[in-house]
């Protein structure tokens, strides 16, 4: 479109000019950029596979340095395995029946099992495998973890009972009662003040560690 205008140089008494003057320019809209859909995610890549057991895998528990897992079977076996492919597993055997449980200690230096054979192990996690048998419960023991300092476990059993143990006497501390059946599974708080345990009385109990409350 070309524009027309009457202009005169300012108090000039000449009569106005026809000028011409360039067309109006408008920026074109940019067009909207697509939304980039968002990447699927990925399934989680499977690292390694570790056979070994000649039956069911009840447990598993990472050593704090990730140099070795350890694992119980219900063929009775505890078994360590290294995370480098050249180094061989180890596996202990005195158990007399299946082991329900396993954990490293923060220190990495020991392993405790428990078993249906009412017993728990703690056994030096070096290629001797040598360990230390405790008659624990009066039923299967279902569960064992140590405390964030390593100074104590604590086991569970079917004897509805929660033991305590000190790790460096290797002996029975106390006794945590109350549940009415079958105790699955306890764990100490970080700081070791509290503990946890859940059962088949469909509770879950909070115990002063320290006063045994």
């Amino acid at each position: 479109v070309e524009h027309i205008c009457s202009c005169r140089a300012r108090g000039s008494l000449l009569p106005g000019r026809r000028c011409r003057r360039s067309p109006a320019t408008h920026p074109l809209p940019t067009p909207a950029t697509p939304a980039m859909p968002s990447p699927e995610p990925m399934d989680p890549a499977l690292e390694r596979s570790f056979r070994g057991h000649k039956d069911g895998v009840s447990s598993v528990s990472f050593s704090p340095t990730m140099k070795q897992l350890v694992s119980g079977g219900l063929d009775g076996t505890v078994m360590v395995w290294n995370f480098k492919m050249q180094m061989r597993a180890f596996r202990f055997v005195g158990h007399k029946a299946a082991v329900t449980s396993v954990d490293f200690a923060p220190s990495g230096s020991l392993i405790a099992s428990g078993s249906r054979d009412q017993t728990i192990r703690l056994w030096a996690a070096n290629v001797k495998g040598e360990s230390v048998s405790i008659r624990a419960h009066t039923a299967p023991v279902n569960s064992v973890a140590f405390s964030g300092d390593g100074q104590q476990l604590v086991t569970t059993s079917d004897d509805k009972s929660v033991k305590a143990w000190s790790i460096p006497t290797q002996r029975f501390k106390h006794s945590f009662s109350g549940h009415t059946n079958w105790v699955r599974d306890a764990a100490f708080s970080p700081d070791g003040r509290m503990l946890l345990s859940s059962a088949d009385d469909k509770t879950v109990r909070l115990w002063d560690a320290r006063s045994r409350a």
